[in-house]
């Protein structure tokens, strides 16, 4: 019995281990929501600033004000009240929200 129980939670725990990492996008990064697109660094460096975006920056209004760290020309909007402003934006826009 002892001969199998070693190979066997060896065995289950690598299982464990692939499962997880499969369920991480294969080691990527994706966050508690894969669905919703992303965008790095670089794309939004060069779409600052066109007519076509507007960048929301929905961190609470305590971080919001206290941050150094702002994207020049975007909008603040208080995250518990998305109800609010959801509808204020134009759908034929392009919206980044941080």
């Amino acid at each position: 019995m002892k001969r199998i129980f070693l190979p066997v939670m060896l065995l289950l725990l690598v299982a464990v281990i692939i499962s997880a990492y499969a369920q991480t996008g294969g080691g990527k990064r994706r966050g508690p929501f894969p669905d919703v697109l992303r965008i790095h660094i670089q794309e939004l460096n060069s779409i600052l600033g066109t007519p076509d975006v507007i960048i929301l920056d929905v961190r609470p209004k305590e971080q919001y004000l206290l941050s150094d760290k702002k994207i020049a020309g975007a909008i603040h909007e208080d995250p518990d009240a998305v109800a609010s402003w959801a509808g204020k934006y134009s759908k034929d826009k392009r919206l980044v929200i941080y």
